[in-house]
C-alpha cells in the first residue's frame, strides 16, 4: 500500500512537472510573427480572474506570489488595464504567452462592447485606466490606432465563478454574450474557468483531485456550457490561491 501511495504521488509530481514543461516551449506559430500570445481575461466582479494570473504565477514561480492585487470588494478592484508577464522561477526567462487584465464585469456599470472591440483589436495601452461612467473612444490618451496582429488579443478566457453561477445577474450574462459575438466574428478562440470549485463540491473540497468525478461540478459544468454555448471540454474547474501559503500540485 505504501509502495501504491508512494507511486501516485511521483506520478503527480512527474505529470506536473511534463505539464509546465511543456507549456514554456510553448511557442507561437512562427510565420504570424507574434513574439507572445496574448490571452485576455474576462468575468464578473469577484470571479477570481487577478488571482487566477497570481495563481498561475506561483505555479511557475515556484512559490506563492501575490504580484497582483486582489480581493472581495463590491466593485471590481482591476481599474486598470494590466499585461502581466508570467517567468520561469529558476531562469527569470518570461515565456511566450502573457495574461491581460480588465476591470470586472458589473451589471449596471463597466465595459460595454465598444470597449470590449477596442480591446479585442489591441487599441488600448497596458495601464489603461477604465472609467466605468464613461465609455471608450479613440480619444483616450495613448489610443492605438493602427495596431498590428501581434497588439491584438489571441485568446479569451472568461473567468466564472462555479459557486455563483446560478445566481449570476441576467445582465452580466448579456454582456459576456454580446461580448462574444465579436469575439467570434474575429475568430478568437474561448475557454472558460470555473473558479471556487472546492465550494460548489463539498468532496471536492477535501479532496481536489474529486473535481473530474463529481456530479455536482458536471451539473456546474453543463449550465455554463449552456450559458455560454461553449463544449464541455473548454470548460476547466480550478481552485485558485487564496488563503495558501505554500504550493500544492492540486490547485490551479
Amino acid at each position: 500500500m505504501q509502495y501504491i501511495v508512494i507511486s501516485f504521488y511521483k506520478h503527480k509530481t512527474n505529470l506536473l512537472g511534463a505539464l509546465k514543461e511543456k507549456i514554456e516551449r510553448y511557442k507561437p506559430l512562427k510565420e504570424l510573427n507574434v513574439p507572445q500570445a496574448r490571452v485576455l481575461l474576462v468575468g464578473q466582479v469577484g470571479a477570481g480572474k487577478t488571482i487566477f494570473f497570481n495563481t498561475i504565477n506561483s505555479a511557475f514561480r515556484g512559490y506563492i506570489t501575490r504580484q497582483a492585487c486582489s480581493g472581495n470588494a463590491e466593485h471590481s478592484l482591476t481599474t486598470v488595464y494590466r499585461k502581466y508577464q508570467i517567468r520561469n522561477g529558476i531562469s527569470g526567462k518570461a515565456l511566450n504567452f502573457n495574461l491581460h487584465d480588465t476591470r470586472g464585469l458589473e451589471a449596471d456599470q463597466g465595459m460595454d462592447a465598444h470597449g470590449m472591440c477596442y480591446l479585442l483589436d489591441g487599441n488600448l495601452p497596458d495601464r489603461f485606466q477604465f472609467n466605468p461612467s464613461a465609455p471608450v473612444t479613440p480619444g483616450i490618451t495613448g489610443f492605438v490606432s493602427n495596431p498590428q496582429f501581434a497588439d491584438k488579443i489571441h485568446c479569451v478566457v472568461f473567468v466564472i465563478d462555479g459557486s455563483t453561477v446560478d445566481v449570476m445577474p441576467e445582465n452580466v450574462i448579456e454582456k459576456m454574450k454580446a461580448f462574444q459575438i465579436h469575439m467570434n466574428q474575429r475568430g478568437i478562440p474561448q475557454i472558460v474557468i470555473l473558479t471556487k470549485i472546492d465550494k460548489v463540491c463539498e468532496t471536492a473540497s477535501e479532496d481536489l483531485l474529486q473535481v473530474f468525478f463529481s456530479p455536482v461540478v458536471q451539473e456546474v459544468v453543463d449550465r455554463v456550457s449552456q450559458i455560454l454555448g461553449l463544449p464541455r471540454s473548454n470548460i476547466l474547474s480550478i481552485k485558485n490561491y487564496e488563503s495558501d501559503i505554500e504550493l500544492q500540485d492540486n490547485i490551479g
